[in-house]
C-alpha cells in the first residue's frame, strides 16, 4: 500500500477539531478516494488539556506550532490558528522552508501576505492551498482555478460573510433595528471577537481579494478594496428598498475594467427575485461570470465546523492524489500588479432623504442631480406625520464621482434635512 499522507494540524478550535473528526470518522473512505491513507501524526494548540470532544491522545503534541511545522513525520502542515501575522505566519513560513505542503483556512494571512507566501511555496516546489479560506464549504477556489480555467472571468461577486447576511435578513424578516439584530447575532456567537471584522466588511473583503487574484491573475492587494460595512443600514432602508423590489446585501464585487481592477465590498441593493436577493440567514453565495460558461451560482454554508473542515479536507485530498496547482491558479511570479480602478463602474443608485415639506423642494433636488449629470428613473414619497417628507429616488446609471458631487451640493438647497443615504444598485 502507498505510504500514508501525514498531517500536522496547528489550531484545534472549531475547524481544527472538525478536521480531526473527518480524518477519524472517514479513514476508509479517504483512503479509497485518495489512493493512500491520510493520517494525523502531530497537533498543536494553545491548551493541551481542553476537552474538545474528540480523542487526541494518539497524536504527538507540540506546544510551538513552528516546531510542529518542522517535524520530519509531517508531510502537510494544516494551519488553522488564524491571525494575519504572529504564530500562523511564522509556522507557515517554517513549513514551506522545511519542504512541507501547506493547507490553510486563514484568509487574513493570505490577504496580507499571500503573494510572498505563494512565491516562497512555489520556489520550494510546494503547494499552498486555501479552499477553506473563502466561503466555507463552497468550493469556489477549485471552481476558479480548475473548473473555469478555460474562461476569461468577467465578474466575481457574492455574499461572503454569513454574519452580515444574518443581521440584514433578521432586520428584513423580523423588523428588527440594526442594533437589535446585531445583539441577537452576538448572543448566538456569530460575531468575531472583534465585531468590525464582520460588520465592517473586513472579513468578506479578505475573501474578495483572494478571489480577484485568481480570477484576474493579479497580485493580492487588500488595501486596494473599496470597503464599507453595514453599520449605517437602518430598518427604514430595509423597508424602503423592499417597497421598490430590492434587498440590501453586503456585496463583494471584483471586475477588470478599462479603469483598472475594481474591488469593492459594500452594502448594495439587488433585485429581490435574484438568487442573491433570495439568500437568507448565514448562507454564502458566490456568482461567477465567464465568457464561455456565462453565469454560475455557488451557494452553501459559509462557516461552521463541518463545512469549513470539509473544505480543508478537499485540499488535503488533492495533495494526497498528487494534484499540484499554483496557489492563485498561475505561477505567483507571473501575477500582474494591476492598478486599482480609479472609480467604480457606473450604476443606478438608491437615494433616501428627508425633505422639508414645502413647495419646490423636489424641484430643487432634481435640479442639483441634473446639474451633476444624474437623471431620475423613479421616485416615491411617503406619507408623513411630521414636517419632513421621506423621499426615495432611484437614479439612472451614474458615475459615483458625479453622485458624490450632487450629494455634497444637496445641503445647500435648504430643503434636505439630515444626511442623504446613497446605496449602489448592483446589476445581477
Amino acid at each position: 500500500m502507498t505510504d500514508p499522507l501525514r498531517l500536522g494540524i496547528a489550531g484545534l478550535g472549531t475547524v481544527g477539531t472538525g478536521v480531526v473528526k473527518i480524518v477519524q470518522r472517514q479513514a476508509d473512505l479517504l483512503a479509497r478516494r485518495c489512493g493512500r491513507p491520510i493520517e494525523i501524526t502531530a497537533i498543536s494548540a494553545r491548551s493541551r488539556d481542553k476537552d474538545r470532544g474528540v480523542t487526541l491522545s494518539r497524536y504527538a503534541w507540540e506546544d510551538d506550532p513552528v516546531a510542529l511545522a518542522r517535524r520530519p513525520d509531517v508531510d502537510v502542515f494544516v494551519e488553522l490558528m488564524g491571525g494575519s501575522d504572529g504564530p500562523a505566519k511564522a509556522a507557515t513560513e517554517a513549513a514551506i522552508a522545511a519542504g512541507k505542503d501547506v493547507v490553510t483556512a486563514n484568509k487574513a494571512m493570505l490577504a496580507l501576505h499571500g503573494q510572498a507566501l505563494a512565491e516562497a511555496a512555489e520556489a520550494a516546489g510546494r503547494v499552498l492551498r486555501f479552499e477553506a479560506a473563502v466561503a466555507g464549504g463552497i468550493p469556489v477556489i477549485k471552481a476558479l482555478t480548475e473548473g473555469l480555467a478555460g474562461n476569461a472571468i468577467d465578474r466575481v461577486m457574492g455574499v461572503m460573510n454569513g454574519t452580515c447576511n444574518y443581521i440584514l435578513t433578521r432586520m428584513d424578516n423580523a423588523g428588527l433595528t440594526y442594533e437589535q439584530a446585531f445583539a441577537e447575532a452576538d448572543g448566538l456567537g456569530y460575531l468575531e471577537a472583534d465585531p468590525t471584522l464582520d460588520v465592517g466588511g473586513i472579513d468578506a473583503a479578505h475573501k474578495l481579494t483572494l478571489l480577484a487574484a485568481i480570477a484576474y491573475g493579479t497580485k493580492v492587494k487588500f488595501d486596494a478594496i473599496e470597503l464599507e460595512g453595514i453599520g449605517a443600514i437602518t430598518i427604514e432602508d430595509i423597508r424602503r428598498a423592499g417597497d421598490m423590489g430590492y434587498k440590501i446585501k453586503l456585496l463583494g464585487v471584483a471586475q477588470m475594467t478599462g479603469r483598472g481592477l475594481e474591488q469593492r465590498m459594500s452594502p448594495c441593493l439587488v433585485p429581490a427575485t435574484s438568487p442573491l436577493g433570495q439568500l437568507e440567514g448565514g448562507t454564502n453565495m458566490v456568482v461567477v461570470e465567464g465568457d464561455s460558461v456565462g453565469q454560475i451560482v455557488l451557494r452553501g454554508p459559509g462557516a461552521g465546523e463541518g463545512p469549513t473542515a470539509s473544505a480543508v479536507m478537499s485540499d488535503v485530498c488533492d495533495i494526497a492524489r498528487g494534484i499540484r496547482v499554483a496557489t492563485f491558479g498561475v505561477p505567483a511570479t507571473a501575477l500582474e500588479d494591476a492598478p486599482p480602478a480609479s472609480a467604480a463602474s457606473p450604476a443606478c443608485y438608491y437615494l433616501r432623504m428627508e425633505l422639508a415639506d414645502k413647495p419646490g423642494a423636489l424641484a430643487k433636488v432634481a435640479t442639483v442631480l441634473g446639474e451633476a449629470g444624474i437623471s431620475i428613473d423613479r421616485m416615491r414619497q411617503y406619507d408623513h406625520p411630521g414636517e419632513n417628507a421621506p423621499v426615495l429616488i432611484v437614479t439612472h446609471k451614474a458615475a459615483r464621482p458625479d453622485l458624490d458631487r450632487a450629494l455634497a451640493a444637496l445641503p445647500g438647497t435648504g430643503v434636505v434635512m439630515g444626511t442623504p443615504v446613497a446605496l449602489r444598485i448592483e446589476d445581477v
